[in-house]
């Protein structure tokens, strides 16, 4: 079986497009992915994040449409690699450690809004 992924350029050009599909000129921004170089999202998701932006586009009462991406486990760890360049470009030695990142919770985005509706499954069932 072949799994289906959505590349990260891929992701973002749907989502821009999916706010303005139905009212032309919507604005969708998308926060939380400048610091990726690549990736692949699950296209499942991909599909259904696609179909919010939508239902809010469709708002009259929404003037744009804003896309968060935060980690949902508020603390990562993450490796660090550290590369030493030579002169010539390449690599002399690197250097492995983790460093433990902590995250804004969904809490901090949602204070000013109304009506939050959760379609998240329960975390290891997505």
């Amino acid at each position: 079986m072949q799994m289906m992924h959505t590349k990260l350029p891929d992701f973002i050009k749907k989502m821009k497009a999916a706010g303005g599909r139905i009212k032309p000129g919507k604005n969708v921004s998308i926060k939380g992915l400048e610091n990726l170089h690549s990736a692949k999202m699950q296209s499942l998701r991909t599909g259904r994040i696609e179909h919010a932006v939508e239902e809010l586009a469709l708002r009259d009462d929404v003037a744009e449409v804003e896309v968060l991406v935060i980690p949902r486990i508020p603390e990562t760890m993450h490796t660090v690699i550290i590369k030493g360049i030579g002169n010539d470009g390449k690599a002399k030695k690197a250097i492995l450690d983790v460093i433990n990142i902590l995250h804004p919770t969904e809490e901090a985005f949602l204070s000013d809004c109304g009506e939050i509706e959760d379609r998240r499954p329960k975390i290891g069932r997505h």
